[in-house]
């Protein structure tokens, strides 16, 4: 019999620290196509306006469905900036310049299979620190 099964990589980038809806029971963020959000008073509403307080005002300059993106964002960075050097940098050039295993040791002068087990190990120290952020 298998151990617990743990959600991938992919869904914790995407779902981690997200709790259903207590009410809806939806999984997901809410997509909130508002483009104007009420304030208490007109102290609350100098105070997000003059970025003193945290909140939205209108949907162009922030609103909550791309708040809770830009904070799986930051989490996901920070993550990455915790790596170890010789895990991060082949992981950088991995996903965010899309160079292949093979291009990747011949660059860093190592034999495939230990760029292979790099990733592997980035993924798996990405996946803890995710958990943990977002749990």
């Amino acid at each position: 019999m298998s151990g617990p099964k743990y959600p991938g990589f992919d869904t914790l980038t995407l779902h981690a620290g997200q709790r259903p809806d207590p009410a809806t029971g939806a999984r997901a963020v809410p997509i909130y196509a508002s483009t104007s959000f009420c304030f208490e008073d007109s102290e609350h509403a100098a105070s997000l306006f003059n970025m003193e307080r945290a909140g939205h005002v209108y949907s162009r300059i922030s609103n909550p469905t791309v708040a809770v993106v830009e904070e799986r964002i930051a989490a996901l960075r920070a993550a990455v900036s915790r790596l170890p050097e010789y895990q991060r940098v082949p992981l950088e050039m991995h996903y965010a310049s899309g160079c292949t295993v093979r291009e990747i040791a011949v660059a860093l002068g190592l034999p495939e299979s230990t760029v292979t087990g790099r990733l592997a190990g980035a993924l798996r120290r990405l996946r803890r620190a995710l958990m943990e952020a977002w749990s």
